[in-house]
């Protein structure tokens, strides 16, 4: 069975003592009234909840599944009597504007707690976490009566939110989508259309369902510049604006996957279904971007919270495990075999996913502390900064984190041998879950686009160039630190290779047409390698400096692990990076 413990201290020695986030969030009023035993109470809650309330449910979920009945979704059992008590306890509400019953807490919070509910039931997280981008999305662009209608109800918990993008002809390119919104006398539209891979589009958890749709309007214009986006209730609200007469709005089927059996994938067919615009006409898919970019950070959370999970079971079973003798001799002479935690490629193991796990847990952390600026500071030019900042990291922390999380992930599992195939020990379902997040919410590929393309080419590397001024900063302030003198030349290095490879790949942007799509997935890997090595360097430095941190000793041998074991492969990818388009994008159509 899974093993699984809020990795508490961590979450605090990153929050508290790498970053000091109780000092930005007293420097913002929003976020004034959030101090160091208010976070640390909040994530030791939901430390207890996560592990007595979801983890148990989580292999019950994933063996029954989510079944479909004439358009009616029912969710696993136990499922709904644990959303009740989720929801009871104000987690739904945990991150919401508090002027519509949320409770404002900072995001550099809420993404350690979206870790912990993803290690432990990630199918479940998915359900109010779709309705947390929901909410962020109506709070940014809706009117205020909208936001006074739907919002109290959203953060309570009490009504759900979806996301409507994807249509059977269309998935990235959204810009060929079908689903039409034709306007109605009383300022509403009728939708219609079919959409699919809809998160939590139908289920038996809440009273109602808020779906936000993409569609295009009789007059729009083609392509992505012609969509607009509509808020469509499942049911319709009543004059005491309560549900009441269903909308056109039906579940066609579920599907049946991989992994995240739980949580409900479905196809909604909208039928003349009434919707209101959420913002401007045709512009839509801005408007949706702000959901988007919540929802691609919490996806890449979900390969972290997965990867802890995976991590904590093999370390558990690798002390229990009997299997041969230690290369450095006899560590269990009353038994007939030692621990294979005692094995080299054990360790081996283990110490990548610890290095991967924890190396993530300080970005998300870190993200989470620039999404707090951007959305609180009193000053402007921070403010920017911070926008800036998540715009160039979202596509890494989104591909990044999925990446290594389903490598962390298929390692745990390989650390049980063949008992990591077996469906009771739990390994396999973590490597099915973990799967599922390089693809929704954006492909990692397009991620990679996305960073080389948008947040590099477009802007001549002026967002890379500002990150690594900064990361270069910290080097030079903490040259004196015996600590971690040993491996800022790597650090160096590693800086100046992606410093490098943005140069080569803007040169290359400018002659060769392929040579964005040809490498940017490797450049994205670069870079996620190389901000954890910045990273990795905060923490061992903090860590040389308290010698009251139980985990010290780990930390910094960790780290230190991270700089021989892991970093290195960032200058292999270089490599394949140099390679150039020329051969990829040789090879005729016919000969594949």
């Amino acid at each position: 069975m899974a093993t699984y413990k809020a990795p508490l201290d961590d979450m605090r020695f990153v929050l508290n003592d790498v970053f000091e986030a109780d000092k930005l969030w007293a420097s913002m009023p929003a976020t004034a009234e959030v101090t160091r035993d208010l976070a640390d109470a909040i994530l030791e809650e939901a430390g207890k909840m996560v592990e007595g309330v979801l983890l148990p449910l989580n292999r019950q979920g994933d063996e029954q599944g989510c079944t479909w009945n004439d358009g009616v979704v029912t969710t696993p059992e136990g499922f709904k009597d644990a959303y009740n008590t989720y929801r009871e306890m104000g987690w739904t509400a945990l991150s919401g504007n508090p002027a519509f019953g949320g409770q404002g807490m900072p995001k550099s919070l809420a993404v350690l707690f979206e870790e912990m509910i993803h290690a432990t039931n990630t199918s479940f997280a998915l359900y109010p976490l779709l309705s947390n981008g929901a909410t962020l999305c109506l709070d940014a662009h809706a009117t205020q009566e909208m936001k006074e209608t739907y919002l109290p109800k959203m953060y309570s918990g009490e009504w759900a939110g979806t996301m409507c993008l994807t249509e059977p002809h269309c998935g990235t390119d959204l810009g060929i989508m079908r689903t039409k919104a034709v306007p109605n006398d009383d300022g509403s539209y009728n939708i219609t259309g079919t959409k699919i891979f809809i998160t939590g589009g139908e289920h038996d958890l809440t009273d109602n369902i808020i779906h936000l749709v993409l569609a295009k309007l009789p007059d729009a214009p083609a392509g992505s510049k012609g969509i607009s986006l509509f808020l469509v209730p499942k049911f319709l609200l009543d004059d005491n604006q309560n549900p009441g007469e269903r909308n056109g709005v039906q579940c066609g089927s579920i599907e049946h996957k991989m992994g995240i059996k739980g949580s409900a994938t479905c196809v909604m067919n909208f039928d003349d279904a009434r919707g209101w615009m959420v913002g401007e006409p045709n512009q839509g898919l801005a408007a949706m971007f702000t959901m988007m970019n919540y929802e691609r950070i919490s996806i890449g959370l979900q390969g972290v919270g997965l990867g802890d999970v995976s991590y904590q079971s093999a370390v558990e079973y690798a002390k229990d495990r009997l299997q041969g003798r230690a290369a450095s001799g006899v560590q269990n002479a009353s038994g007939p075999a030692d621990p294979i935690i005692h094995h080299g490629d054990v360790r081996r193991m283990l110490l990548t996913m610890r290095a991967l796990n924890e190396g993530a847990r300080a970005l998300a952390a870190y993200v989470g502390l620039q999404l707090d600026t951007a959305k609180f500071s009193e000053d402007a030019a921070a403010r920017s900064a911070a926008e800036d900042r998540v715009a160039l990291l979202t596509p890494v922390a989104k591909a990044f984190f999925s990446d290594r999380g389903l490598e962390t992930c298929i390692i745990g599992q390989q650390v049980f041998g063949g008992h990591g195939y077996v469906r009771e020990w739990g390994m396999e379902q973590f490597v099915r879950d973990a799967r599922i997040a390089q693809i929704y919410e954006g492909t990692n590929g397009i991620q990679a686009l996305d960073l080389a393309g948008r947040k590099v080419a477009r802007n001549g590397g002026k967002s890379v160039q500002a990150f690594l001024a900064d990361a270069r900063g910290w080097v030079d302030a903490n040259e004196g630190n015996a600590g971690i003198a040993d491996v800022l030349p790597a650090l160096r290095d590693a800086l100046q290779l992606l410093d490098d490879l943005t140069a080569d790949l803007l040169n290359n942007a400018g002659s060769d047409a392929d040579a964005i799509s040809a490498s940017a997935c490797e450049y994205l890997d670069v870079f996620g390698y190389v901000i954890y090595a910045w990273l990795w360097a905060r923490m061992m430095a903090t860590a040389s400096d308290c010698t009251d941190y139980p985990h010290r000793d780990a930390k910094l041998l960790t780290g230190r692990f991270y700089f021989q074991r892991l970093l290195p492969k960032a200058h292999a990818l270089a490599a394949q990076m140099r390679a150039g388009s020329e051969v990829m994008m040789a090879m005729d159509e016919a000969a594949f």
